[in-house]
């Protein structure tokens, strides 16, 4: 086995005869490897497939930048970051919740920290030292790792096919458990061409959409594409911040603070990812969303109308605001973008705009540049935690799973909860089998 976690692919046509207690997991994701870990230590017989070169190739990516192991919230407010489908994910996740996620990363060696966002890490802010340490507990507990194998589905006989470098395989496992991600990301293995596999036998599955994504804007003015050519080639690329926004929709809620990006179409970025489930069902069920921008979070709605309304003289009305206001280019540049002339005129129509800039969002950015997909096999599919009613034996876990949430931990917390809830149901499932 090589330090990858890998082994040499079976030959072409090779059908392992599938002992009482074998498990084929498809997909060296998080939720993959988590359910290989509680199936090899049990003493399950495991093998793994992955389409790529290497395990965890998209979780290697989540931590280029420091890795979100999970957050600090509290299980109540956590849960409820998944929305509609918390309370299907609830028992993996009040099994194996935040603090069980830290004591996992504790028991590989990998010591956290709570971040001022409530976002935990690990102390070294990186992915590759767990990922390493978690093959080689895997591969102490006799798990064979398969890369290079993409699954085309089952062959007449319930095996499992694969495409290989060196031709089709099948493989026979006493069950089955797919973790094969969503549609995000394909250049790294999730590309979501298992849907229509499972579809195709009778799994009910939802389609998959965009979920922390950015959004492509409306056009700004009559005939034009989005951004405008100076906005886009002065500004495309930088934060705004400080900012808070909320959606035009949901008057009573409260103005979320943070920061996004603008980018050559649109916008990104963590706060708009907070907020993208809710924007993308506007778009589909409305043709658009507004998205509300206070570009001075940091005033009140009265000291900024007493700045607007202050004489300024010979200056211009953007060095004033920056005068009075400390408004920056990029915001000022978005203020001119967004808001009609004749509005720069009228102090409290100006005063109003800045503190709820109106932003119409026309689509969402495509699926394979979301950080993660909404949609797949739905909960409705399961007969139990995570077996699919349509083929029993077969389990699934993680993202291929019909739930969202925002960054921040959450989808990573939900893919190991799954992928060990996964694993516990095959494990009973094996030992109701008989032998």
């Amino acid at each position: 086995m090589s330090t990858d976690g890998s082994t040499a692919p079976a030959a072409p046509g090779a059908a392992p005869s599938a002992g009482a207690r074998s498990v084929a997991i498809v997909g060296g994701g998080p939720a993959g490897l988590m359910a290989a870990e509680v199936l090899a230590g049990a003493g399950v017989t495991v093998d793994l497939f992955d389409a790529m070169p290497s395990v965890g190739r998209k979780f290697l990516l989540a931590g280029r930048g420091g890795l979100n192991l999970t957050h600090s919230e509290a299980p109540g407010p956590f849960l409820a970051r998944f929305g509609e489908r918390s309370a299907a994910l609830a028992p993996a996740l009040q099994a194996f919740g935040a603090q069980a996620v830290r004591d996992w990363a504790h028991g590989l060696g990998v010591q956290t920290f709570v971040g001022s966002s409530g976002r935990v890490f690990p102390t070294d802010m990186k992915a590759a030292p767990l990922l390493r340490a978690w093959l080689h507990r895997l591969r102490a507990a006799g798990v064979r790792v398969h890369v290079r194998h993409r699954w085309l589905g089952w062959d007449g006989a319930g095996a499992l096919r694969f495409a290989t470098p060196a031709g089709e395989v099948a493989h026979t496992a006493a069950a089955t458990v797919l973790a094969l991600g969503g549609a995000s990301w394909p250049r790294l293995g999730s590309d979501g061409a298992w849907a229509p596999l499972l579809a195709a036998q009778g799994v009910a599955v939802a389609p998959l959409r965009p979920a922390n994504c950015g959004f492509d804007v409306a056009p700004t003015r009559p005939g034009a594409q989005g951004w405008s050519a100076l906005l886009r080639e002065r500004f495309a690329g930088q934060p705004v911040k400080p900012v808070a926004a909320r959606l035009a929709s949901a008057p009573q809620e409260a103005w979320q603070a943070g920061e996004f990006v603008l980018t050559d179409t649109g916008v990104e970025g963590s706060l708009v990812y907070a907020f993208s489930a809710r924007i993308r069902d506007e778009i589909e069920a409305r043709g658009s969303s507004t998205w509300l921008l206070d570009l001075l979070p940091q005033h009140s709605p009265a000291q900024v109308l007493a700045a607007v309304r202050h004489p300024r003289g010979s200056r211009s009305l953007s060095s004033h605001l920056r005068s009075r206001l400390g408004l920056p280019p990029l915001k000022s540049a978005l203020l001119h973008e967004l808001l009609p002339p004749a509005q720069w005129e009228d102090p409290q129509a100006l005063a109003t705009a800045l503190k709820a800039l109106p932003l119409v969002l026309a689509r969402p950015r495509p699926v394979d540049e979301a950080i993660s997909t909404a949609g797949g096999v739905r909960f409705e599919a399961l007969d139990g935690p995570a077996m699919l009613g349509a083929r029993p034996g077969t389990f699934c876990a993680g993202e291929m799973l019909d739930w969202e949430a925002p960054t921040g931990g959450y989808l990573l917390t939900a893919s190991l909860a799954t992928g060990r809830a996964a694993g516990l149901a095959a494990l009973q499932w094996l030992g109701t089998r008989p032998a």
